[in-house]
């Protein structure tokens, strides 16, 4: 065992946290391992509401310091990644009488606008929703509106590409790895993983653990660590429907309910609408989490307060739950818990360093690993500076303005692609899709037809460069392209992954 190599992090957790600190830690000269159990961002990270934003409604809770932050976070990570975050104006009826009034409403969106360094991001407007394009949609008594600017994410693909930046600078992946047992041996962490392909045990030696497993952060501790007593998050699960097309602009609505909470309905893949989200304290296994009928009759009949052609459960063609892992500040109700990150180090008695991490959001997830390496450094040494601000995701490498370029440039290069498959391979992959296609003459070359925009070239940048191992990997992760195929469509694909990896084991 003293032959074995000495990481001087491992991570584990892959969503967004554990995968940003991990590249953080690798671009500043760490040695790093990051594990993750499953699939990169297999739950909590794919089942956000994909916003890049400031949080409006933080604001009632007093969390300036956290609406702050995320505001500075929106420019930074859209110029970072502005192939997978793109800016969205969100339209905020007013209603008479409603839960809160034009005033605070407004006042609100002023400290929005002006609390967090806004540079690109159009401000604030007031709409007349019986003359503008977004008042369509919507019952004839919404008169006006407010239209204010956030962001919107790839959440899974983020994720997946903050995983390869890190192995691109050095980082050790270890996907789909179990961490069964941490413990502190002569002065480093021993850990054990366990292989979910084929129940391999492997050894793995650290300075320092950091737990960044999200809703199982908890698990980690009690689990591998022996420490049942362990419970610093409270779990809130968020539900989310897709449903075929509400509106034909390219703007989303906040819609505010009469019991003070609020759900999105947002522009989805093109043909689709997103709307969520709910806020239910879960109590179970977070692997096991799925959409309740309460929580869709819900979505359904707040929507369908808004828009004109009610929104029905037959509607929906898709839905997706998540929990989320909130640091348990007592607060009484599960909306009204923090969002913020807490993060906390221990090292009893000198030994081997342990940092947990708690809570957590998308668009805050570069600053906690600069704050988590500020942490780390103050334990086993600082190594370079902090560098990601000014750094890009792969593929990311153009300006926030040249998307239509990009795509141009790809239709240009392989003129035999449709507009809209071009945009998708661009908003997944930028600068990168090219290398996606491989050396492509012809419709021929992509090789075998999934259906929707999906090839036989791209699946294989996926196994190869993205760690995919299932069709729920490619289809609801990694392309999204689900929506678009049957399920005769997806058994094709599913056989023919297991027909490949068998081909090579």
């Amino acid at each position: 065992m003293s032959d074995a190599p000495v990481f001087d992090l491992f991570v584990i957790g892959g969503g967004i946290n554990g995968c940003g600190i991990a590249r953080d830690a690798a671009g500043r000269g760490y040695r790093v391992a990051l594990a993750e159990m499953n699939d990169f961002a297999s739950g909590t990270s794919s089942g956000a509401t994909k916003l890049i934003h400031g949080g409006l409604r933080y604001l009632e809770y007093y969390e300036f310091r956290l609406v702050r932050e995320a505001l500075m976070e929106r420019e930074v990570l859209w110029a970072m990644a502005p192939h997978v975050i793109w800016p969205l104006r969100f339209v905020l009826p007013i209603q008479k009488g409603g839960v809160r009034p034009a005033w605070l409403v407004r006042l609100g969106l002023f400290l929005y606008d002006n609390l967090g360094g806004r540079k690109l991001l159009p401000a604030t407007k007031t709409l007349n929703l019986m003359r503008d394009e977004a008042g369509h949609s919507l019952k004839p008594e919404f008169r006006r509106a407010f239209e204010y600017s956030d962001g919107w994410v790839d959440d899974a693909r983020m994720v997946v590409l903050n995983a390869r930046d890190a192995e691109q600078r050095g980082a050790t992946i270890l996907s789909r790895r179990k961490v069964v047992s941490a413990k502190r041996e002569g002065g480093v962490w021993e850990i054990t993983t366990r292989a979910q392909q084929d129940g391999r045990l492997e050894t793995h030696r650290a300075r320092m653990v950091v737990n960044a497993a999200g809703p199982w952060v908890d698990q980690v501790l009690a689990g591998a660590m022996g420490r049942n007593n362990a419970h610093n998050v409270r779990l809130v699960q968020g539900s989310h429907i897709i449903v075929r097309k509400k509106f034909n602009h390219s703007r989303a609505y906040f819609f505010q309910n009469p019991d003070n909470r609020i759900i999105f309905a947002i522009p989805y893949e093109g043909d689709f609408t997103l709307i969520g989200t709910t806020d239910r304290d879960f109590k179970e296994d977070p692997k096991d989490v799925r959409i309740t009928q309460q929580e869709v009759d819900y979505l359904c009949n707040a929507a369908s307060e808004y828009f004109k052609e009610p929104v029905r459960p037959d509607d929906i063609v898709w839905s997706y739950s998540a929990v989320r892992p909130l640091f348990d500040d007592g607060a009484s109700k599960a909306q009204e818990a923090t969002r913020d990150y807490v993060l906390k180090v221990e090292s009893p008695d000198g030994a081997a360093p342990l940092l947990n991490v708690f809570g957590g959001k998308l668009t805050t997830y570069r600053r906690l690993a600069e704050h988590a390496l500020e942490k780390i450094g103050e334990a086993i040494g600082a190594k370079g500076q902090p560098w990601t601000a000014g750094s890009h995701l792969p593929g990311g490498d153009f300006a926030v303005t040249e998307v239509k370029e990009m795509v141009d440039s790809l239709v240009a290069w392989a003129p035999f692609l449709d507009r809209r498959h071009a945009e998708r391979l661009i908003r997944c992959y930028g600068s990168d899709a090219r290398a996606v296609l491989g050396r492509v003459c012809k419709a021929d070359d992509l090789g075998r037809h999934f259906g929707g925009t999906l090839y036989e070239a791209e699946v294989s940048w996926l196994i190869e460069k993205e760690w995919a191992v299932s069709a729920e990997d490619i289809l609801w992760r990694r392309t999204k392209q689900g929506l678009f195929l049957s399920r005769e469509q997806a058994a094709d694909l599913d056989a023919y992954l297991t027909e490949r990896f068998a081909a090579v084991a």
